[in-house]
Order: structure tokens, then C-alpha cells, then sequence
């Protein structure tokens, strides 16, 4: 991943809904939300971050900042119902979790039932660049109402996650064929 970043850096890593990251961003963002694991939600080496979330540009930036990071990543169905989600949640061990916000009321019925202790809440547009990211989340939420109402009160927007984590500096894990990654 290192090598290929810098290699690559002036190029496309990922493109969604025509918006893209390049490798550098990629490098930059995930060592931000690899800070934030490490230094807020103050996860160590091989603790479970769960990921339910579609292939948005967030998901990247996410799977390889918790790989980086030393974390396990627990990939999570979006269309899990709350028993489904408890259950996973619950069997993996997951501390964090970083939901698409369409699925958070579903969290909302279980976390007391799990050890999720940070949250994460990120819109479907929130990589696109203003204003194509107001737009896209507010059409989803306002116009076609996807998002149903949920309460999380101790949740951390993405903004506010890749904000906490640009604030202090990530500590590269020495991972080896041997640390469980998925």
C-alpha cells in the first residue's frame, strides 16, 4: 500500500458519481481516519472496526486506514436487520463501527446490546466535493427520504472523525502474514 501511493500518486485511486481520489488522498485520509482509531476511539493492534457501508469512496479510505492501523475489518450488510447486526456486532467484538447514515437507525435499535463503543456516521455523498455532497446527501435525505430518523447521540460525523484524526499523528503497525486482517 505505502509504495503503491507514492508510486501512483498523481493518479485515480477511485472514482464515484464522478468525483475521484487520487493515490496521494488516499495515502493522506487514510492515515487521518487511522489517527482517529488510534488516538479517539484509542483502539490497539487487531481490535475489530466493522464497516457497514455500500462502495462509496468512504469505504476505502476506511478498509485501509484500519488495515494500516493494525485493526481487523469486519465488512457488515447494509440490508442486515437489527438482529442480524447485533449478532455480527456482537460475535466479531467490533469497538467501532462506520455506517452509512441510511442504516443507522438500525444500529440505533441494538448498540446497548453490543460492545460498539465509537461511531461513525457518514452520507452517501460526503467524498463528492461541494457542493455535489450537500446536494446528493440532501436529496437523499430530504427529498427521497432514505434516511430514517435514528438516535446516536455519541456518534461522530466523517467530517468530525477525519477532523479529530488530521489532529494528531498515526503510528504505522508492523503487521506481518500472520494478523488477521478480514
Amino acid at each position: 500500500f505505502e509504495s503503491s501511493v507514492h508510486k501512483y500518486r498523481d493518479r485515480d485511486a477511485f472514482v464515484n458519481m464522478g468525483s475521484e481520489i487520487t493515490f496521494e488522498d488516499l495515502n493522506y485520509m487514510t492515515a487521518d481516519f487511522a489517527s482517529f482509531l488510534q488516538n479517539t476511539a484509542q483502539l490497539k493492534k487487531g481490535d475489530r472496526v466493522a464497516v457497514m457501508m455500500p462502495n462509496v469512496l468512504q469505504y476505502p479510505v476506511v478498509l485501509f486506514g484500519a488495515l494500516r492501523a493494525g485493526m481487523v475489518v469486519v465488512n457488515t450488510n447494509p440490508l442486515y436487520t437489527g438482529r442480524e447486526l447485533k449478532q455480527q456486532l456482537k460475535d466479531s467484538g467490533a469497538k467501532v463501527i462506520v455506517i452509512l447514515s441510511n442504516c443507522a437507525h438500525t444500529l440505533a435499535e441494538v448498540i446497548d446490546e453490543t460492545n460498539v463503543e465509537t461511531v461513525v456516521v457518514t452520507g452517501v455523498g460526503d467524498l463528492l466535493g461541494f457542493p455535489k455532497s450537500t446536494l446528493v446527501n440532501g436529496i437523499i435525505k430530504y427529498v427521497k427520504k432514505l434516511v430514517p430518523d435514528y438516535n446516536l447521540p455519541k456518534a461522530y460525523s466523517w467530517y468530525e472523525a477525519m477532523d479529530l484524526g488530521s489532529d494528531s499523528a498515526f503510528k504505522p503497525e508492523n503487521c506481518t502474514g500472520e494478523d488477521i486482517a478480514f
